[in-house]
């Protein structure tokens, strides 16, 4: 594929990986993670059991989402596991213009084509290679790694870490954490991107209250890290729920979930209409599966 300049801050911030929080490694440990989180999950602005935070440290960016999903990890677990399923998930977000499962030397693959809120020719977007491994399965617990080496603007170590075990029969906690890793070509393109077109995006922390009160929230490239977190926990709550619906029928309640779900925070999340969202998602999906 032939690489063409695109926006800088969406490539720099969209695919955020590994995490400064060690993961849990196995169902107790996890467990034990979200009974720490008791009260945030219980009281928060995202009125569902969801605790989110990020961080920034040394050149490094990232993003953690904990919560608790309404069904079963005995089907949350399987549905979760394979490269095909990620692309389903991935292509959900909007500047996530192609995913194709693909294979590398050292294993299966995902090639994920990365570009603007609206149609773009594939020659116009950036191609990441994630590299997919399942870290751990066990009967309750699993753990999903999706990494990249290198990024565009001096960016690097990209990943994608999925933790998910049995909270009880009939519900499951998830780990999801984004980052990677930036330098100085990155940042002054972060810089300009927030000086201009993004700045009055905002993320989800409260740090704060502006002079009518109202709650006052973390901006930055946290900010960044924040929205994108969450755009990709809602894929996949989004893929999750559409499982119970006939698979001719599943692509179309996974897009309009999807959708539904951002617009409960439109401050953050708003970008396009349904119809908007709709319309290119279809073109990118049709082209998906009938380019070679």
């Amino acid at each position: 594929m032939r690489s063409r300049p695109v926006h800088p801050f969406l490539v720099c911030t969209l695919l955020l990986c590994c995490a400064s929080l060690a993961h849990a490694q196995d169902a107790a440990a996890l467990q034990g993670r979200y009974a720490a989180l008791h009260a945030q999950l219980s009281n928060n602005q995202f009125n569902q059991p969801l605790y989110l935070e990020s961080s920034e440290h040394a050149g490094a960016l990232q993003g953690d989402i904990f919560a608790r999903i309404d069904q079963p990890f005995a089907v949350v677990g399987p549905a979760l596991l394979g490269v095909t399923h990620w692309c389903e998930i991935l292509i959900l977000h909007l500047n996530v213009k192609s995913c194709r499962p693909t294979t590398l030397p050292t294993g299966d693959a995902l090639a994920l084509a990365v570009g603007r809120k609206f149609d773009q020719p594939l020659a116009d977007t950036h191609l990441f290679e994630f590299k997919y491994r399942v870290e751990k399965l066990d009967p309750d617990y699993e753990q999903i790694v999706l990494d990249a080496p290198k990024g565009p603007l001096g960016t690097s170590n990209y990943r994608i870490v999925l933790e998910v075990a049995r909270l009880d029969a009939t519900r499951s906690i998830v780990h999801l954490s984004y980052a990677y890793r930036y330098g100085t070509t990155a940042k002054l393109a972060m810089q300009g991107y927030l000086a201009t077109v993004g700045r009055n995006k905002i993320g989800f922390t409260r740090v704060g209250s502006q002079a009518n009160g109202k709650p006052l929230y973390i901006g930055s490239q946290r900010g960044v890290v924040e929205r994108n977190t969450m755009r990709y926990y809602l894929a996949i709550v989004a893929y999750l729920g559409a499982l119970s619906t006939p698979a001719a029928q599943q692509q179309d309640r996974r897009l309009n979930d999807w959708f539904a779900s951002i617009e409960q925070y439109p401050a953050q999340l708003h970008e396009l209409t349904r119809q908007q969202y709709l319309d290119m998602k279809h073109r990118e999906i049709a082209r998906q599966q009938t380019a070679p």
